[in-house]
C-alpha cells in the first residue's frame, strides 16, 4: 500500500515521526484510515467547532453518552461491520466508539448505558477467539447484573452451518438474562450481510438518537480534510469493488496416488497497486460451472433468456445463475423458500426432519435438491430463494517480499461423486480446472490482524499446519527470510502420505538447511499403522515446546477447526500443566493470557 500524504500537512512533524505515521496507515484499510484520521484530530484537537457553539456546548458534547459498539471476529468481517456503522453514527452526531472484545475488560460492562455487540460464529458453534474471555465472563458466575444497559445483537454467519449465529445468539440471551434490555430483535446475518445490516439500522436509528442525543456536527480543519482526502483513496479494491487480476498458474502438488488433489495457484496482481502482508487471505469470486446452470434450467423449465431482478437490477435468469448466485453451498433457507414456492410435500416431510435435512445438505448441493426435488418454478422466485454467491477466502501463501505483483494461493480441490454426477467446490473447482491460465479472476485482500508474525524478528515462531494449514507459514518463511529474521521457526506439518503429501517438501528442506527453519516435525497418519497427527508430535516434543514457549515463542495454528485446532489445543493445555507443573485451570488461564498478548493465533475454518 503506498503512501499518498502530503508532508507539507505535516510540518509539526519529524522524519521519523512522518515514517511511522505512514507505515502504520500502510496496514489499515480504508474504513480503518477513515477512522483513524478523525482519532489523531480529536487528540490533537484540530476540531474546530462553529462559532456558534458555545463552551456549554462544548460541555454538553464531552458529557454525551455513548453507544459502546464491541466486535468479536476470527477473519475481519466483524470488525469491519463495526467500524463503518461507528462511522455512519458519527455523521449523524452519535458519539459510538468500537473496541474489541479481545481489548474490553469484561467487568466494564457494568458501566456501559447502551452497547451494541457484532460478533462472527465459529467453528462448531464457538466464539471467535478475540471473544472467548469475554464470551465465558457474560456465561460465568463472575458476571454482573445489568438492569441500567440498553443493548443490541449482530450476529454474522452461514446458513449452511447448524450453528448459525450461535455466539451471538449466546450474548443475547445471556445479556437479557442479566437484566439488560433490548433496544433491538437480535439481527441473524447469513454471508451477504450489507443490506440486512443497512435495513436493521434504519430500524434502530430513531431510538438512538432520541437516547443519545446527538451533538452539533462539528467541522474539520483544512490540515485534517487534507488527511481524510489522502488516505480515502487507499484500499481502491475491496469485496464490493474486487481487481480484475490474472490467472498465472495451476499446478497440482499432491501425487498421482494421492487422496488428495491440492494446487498450487498464481495469481497476477500485476497494475492493481495491491498489497498484502503474510496471514492475510485472499478473497476469490468465481463463475458457476455452466453445466450446473443448464441442469438447472432445465429442471425448473425455465429459460435462460428469462429476465429476473436482482437488487441492482435486471439481468438474464442464465447470468445470474453463472456469476451471481450461490448455486454450490447449500443451506436450510434455500430449501424452505423452494419448498414454499413449489409447494412440494416429499420435501416437506424432509425439512420436518432436521437430522435428516442436514444429512441430506451436507452431500448435497443446490442443484442436487432441485433434481431430488423437481418442480416448475417461476425464474423470478428462484432466484428471490437463492442467495446472492459469496467469495471464498483463502489464506494467502506468499510474502510480497518474495513474489512481488503476484499471490500465491495453496487450495484444496473439493471433488466427490454423489447422484451420479461428478460434484466440485464453487470456487476451488473454478481455479483447478475450469480457469484457463491467462484468463481473469476477481479477487481482493481481507487483511488479517489476527494472524501476524512478531514484530520483533529475534522472536520465535512454531507454525502448525496440517494440509492447506501449510499455506500461511510458507508466507511466513518467504517473509522471515528476506527480512534476514534471527527468530528461530519450527514447523509441525501432517498430512496422509510423506511420498504423496509432502506440500512444498523442496521448500521447506531449503529452509532447514539454510538454517532459517530450526526443526521441522512431520505426521504423515496413513505412514504407519497407527495414526500420527500433529497435536501428537506436539505432545512428544513436550518438553522442548514449553521451552520456546517460555522464552516467548509465539505459536500459530492453521487448518482445520472442528478438530484439528481442538486437539492441538488440548495438547498445548497438557503441556503448559505437565511441563509448567500447573494446575488445569492455570494451564487455562496461561493459555489464555498468550491469546491476549497475541502470542497464540488461529486461522482456522
Amino acid at each position: 500500500m503506498t503512501s499518498n500524504f502530503d508532508k507539507n500537512a505535516f510540518s509539526a512533524l519529524n522524519q521519523q515521526q512522518l515514517n511511522s505515521l505512514s507505515s502504520a496507515a500502510a496496514a489499515l484499510n480504508k474504513e480503518q484510515l477513515i477512522w483513524a484520521s478523525g482519532y489523531l484530530a480529536g487528540l490533537a484537537g484540530a476540531v474546530a467547532l462553529p462559532a456558534s457553539v458555545d463552551a456549554t456546548s462544548q460541555t454538553a458534547a464531552a458529557e454525551q453518552a455513548s453507544l459502546t459498539i464491541l466486535f468479536g471476529s476470527q477473519t475481519g468481517n466483524a470488525k469491519g461491520v463495526a467500524n463503518k456503522y461507528k462511522a455512519q453514527l458519527n455523521e449523524k452526531g452519535i458519539n459510538a466508539n468500537v473496541i474489541s472484545m479481545a481489548d474490553y475488560k469484561p467487568r466494564s460492562i457494568k458501566n456501559e448505558t447502551h452497547l451494541l455487540v457484532i460478533v462472527s460464529t465459529h467453528g462448531e458453534g464457538d466464539a471467535p477467539d478475540d471473544a472467548v474471555e469475554f464470551h465465558e465472563f457474560l456465561a460465568s458466575k463472575k458476571a454482573p447484573k445489568l438492569p441500567n444497559l440498553q443493548y443490541a445483537v449482530i450476529g454474522l454467519g452461514d446458513t449452511s452451518y447448524e450453528f448459525f449465529c450461535q455466539t451471538a445468539k449466546d450474548f443475547d440471551q445471556r445479556l437479557a438474562a442479566l437484566g439488560a434490555t433490548a433496544l433491538a430483535e437480535r439481527l441473524d446475518c447469513d454471508v451477504d450481510y450489507d443490506s440486512a445490516i443497512a435495513e436493521w439500522a434504519i430500524k434502530i436509528e430513531p431510538r438512538l438518537i432520541e437516547q443519545l442525543k446527538p451533538v452539533a456536527t462539528t467541522q474539520v480543519t483544512p490540515a485534517a480534510a487534507a488527511v481524510s482526502s489522502a488516505i480515502s483513496q487507499e484500499s481502491l479494491y475491496n469485496k464490493q469493488n474486487p481487481f480484475a487480476a490474472t490467472l498465472s498458474e495451476t499446478l497440482k502438488i499432491t501425487g498421482r496416488d494421492s487422496i488428495k488433489d491440492i494446487r498450487h495457484i498464481e495469481i497476477s496482481l500485476e497494475d492493481s497497486g495491491i498489497s498484502y502482508q503474510p496471514g492475510d487471505a485472499l478473497g476469490v469470486y468465481f463463475l458457476n460451472d455452466q453445466a450446473i446452470v443448464e441442469r438447472i434450467l432445465k429442471v425448473t423449465d425455465n429459460s435462460g433468456n428469462s429476465v429476473v431482478t436482482l437488487a441492482d437490477g435486471e439481468l438474464s435468469l442464465q447470468q445470474a445463475l453463472t456469476d451471481r448466485l450461490e448455486l454450490t453451498l447449500s443451506y436450510p433457507g434455500f430449501v424452505k423458500s423452494y419448498q414454499a414456492a413449489t409447494g412440494d410435500t416429499a420435501l416437506a416431510a424432509l425439512m420436518a426432519d432436521k437430522t435428516a435435512l442436514r444429512e441430506f445438505l451436507n452431500q448435497s448441493q443446490i442443484v442436487d435438491v432441485v433434481e431430488q426435488f423437481p418442480a416448475k418454478i417461476d425464474a423470478q422466485a428462484l432466484v428471490d430463494a437463492l442467495r446472492p454467491i459469496s467469495p471464498r477466502l483463502y489464506s494467502i501463501a506468499s510474502s510480497q517480499a518474495e513474489v512481488e505483483d503476484e499471490v500465491h494461493l495453496t487450495v484444496a480441490h473439493v471433488e466427490y461423486e454423489a447422484y451420479g454426477y461428478a460434484h466440485q467446490g464453487g470456487a476451488s473447482g473454478y481455479l483447478s480446472t475450469r480457469l484457463e491460465e491467462g484468463a481473469e479472476v476477481k479477487v481482493y485482500v481481507e487483511s488479517n490482524e489476527n494472524f501476524r508474525l512478531p514484530a520483533d524478528d529475534q522472536t520465535p515462531v512454531i507454525m502448525i499446519g496440517p494440509g492447506t494449514g501449510i499455506a500461511p507459514f510458507r508466507a511466513f518463511m518467504q517473509e522471515r527470510d528476506a527480512r534476514d529474521a534471527a527468530g528461530k521457526n519450527w514447523l509441525l506439518f501432517g498430512n496422509p502420505s510423506f511420498t504423496q503429501d509432502f506440500l512444498y517438501q523442496t521448500e521447506w528442506q531449503g529452509y532447514l538447511k539454510s538454517g532459517l527453519l530450526t526443526k521441522i516435525s512431520l505426521a504423515f497418519s496413513r505412514d504407519q499403522a497407527q495414526k500420527i497427527y500433529v497435536q501428537d508430535r506436539l505432545l512428544e516434543n513436550a518438553k522442548e515446546v514449553f521451552e520456546w514457549l517460555e522464552s516467548g515463542a509465539h505459536i500459530y495454528v492453521c487448518g482445520d477447526a472442528t478438530r484439528m485446532a481442538k486437539d492441538v489445543e488440548s495438547a498445548l493445555l497438557e503441556i503448559i500443566k505437565t511441563q509448567g507443573n500447573k494446575s488445569e485451570q492455570d494451564a487455562k488461564i496461561y493459555l489464555t493470557a498468550m491469546r491476549k498478548a497475541k502470542r497464540y493465533q488461529k486461522d482456522v475454518y
